[in-house]
C-alpha cells in the first residue's frame, strides 16, 4: 500500500467513526448509506468514465471488460430475434385459424344434429296427433251408434 492509499484509508476510517457516532444519536442518518457518503466526502463525487480506487487512467471498459454486448443485441441478433418473433406470430395465427375452423365445423355438426332431432320429434308429434284424431273419431262413432 502506498502512503497516499494509507492516508486515504485513514481518512475513511476517521470519517466512518465520526458518522457512526452521529448516526447513533441522530435517527435521520441511514446506516446503509454511510459508506457511500464517507467515500464521496473523502474522494469527492464519482467522475464519468472512471473506476474508483483504480487510478485516474483506468476506465470502466478496461476494468470490467466490454459487456455492452450482453445487454444490447447486435443488428444481426436483433434481426434474428425479430424474424423469430414474426415466425412465432405466424404459427400462432395459423393455429388460431385452425382452431376457429374446427370450432365452426363442430358447431355446424351440432346444428345439424339438432335439426335432425327436431325433425324426428315433429314426425313423432304428427304421428301421435294422427293417432289421437283417429281415436277421437272412433270414440265419437262408438258414442253415436248408427241409427
Amino acid at each position: 500500500m502506498t502512503s497516499e492509499a494509507a492516508e486515504i484509508m485513514e481518512k475513511l476510517k476517521d470519517k466512518k467513526a465520526e458518522y457512526e457516532a452521529t448516526a447513533s444519536t441522530n435517527s435521520s442518518v441511514n446506516f446503509e448509506d454511510i459508506d457511500n457518503i464517507i467515500i464521496n466526502k473523502v474522494l469527492g463525487p464519482e467522475r464519468y468514465g472512471r473506476v474508483r480506487f483504480q487510478g485516474s487512467s483506468v476506465n470502466p471498459t478496461q476494468y470490467f471488460g466490454s459487456i455492452s454486448h450482453q445487454y444490447m443485441p447486435s443488428g444481426s441478433q436483433s434481426q434474428v430475434e425479430v424474424q423469430r418473433l414474426k415466425d412465432q406470430i405466424v404459427q400462432i395465427q395459423a393455429s388460431t385459424d385452425e382452431q376457429i375452423s374446427q370450432l365452426r365445423a363442430e358447431a355446424a355438426a351440432r346444428e345439424e344434429e339438432v335439426a335432425v332431432r327436431e325433425a324426428e320429434q315433429n314426425r313423432k308429434y304428427n304421428e301421435l296427433q294422427l293417432q289421437l284424431q283417429s281415436m277421437m273419431t272412433m270414440f265419437q262413432q262408438f258414442q253415436n251408434p248408427p241409427s
